[in-house]
């Protein structure tokens, strides 16, 4: 289960995410979303969790709570939205 973890603080580490979860089951991994030019943190996160019923668990557990000094924001992680991209950008047919 894949979970959405929003309102970190920004000196919270993958570490860290990893460890307030692992109270609640295995972490697969735990992955903070950094900004490609600064390296700073943009403040949310995701963690996978192998086992729903954990991940569940995690959520119920932690969605509201403080770490850190921020309320965590956790839920479910939503599937990206891909952007359609297949179509060309000058739109129109062509006459020759």
């Amino acid at each position: 289960m894949k979970i959405y973890v929003g309102n970190l603080s920004y000196e919270i580490t993958e570490e860290d995410l990893r460890l307030a979860l692992e109270e609640f089951g295995q972490v697969e991994s735990a992955t903070i979303i950094k900004d490609k030019y600064s390296g700073q943190s943009k403040g949310f996160g995701f963690v996978e969790m192998p086992a729903k019923a954990e991940g569940q668990s995690a959520i119920d557990g932690l969605n509201g709570k403080d770490l850190k000094g921020r309320t965590l924001n956790v839920n479910e992680a939503r599937p990206r939205t891909e952007s359609p991209r297949g179509r060309g950008g000058r739109g129109g047919s062509r006459r020759f």
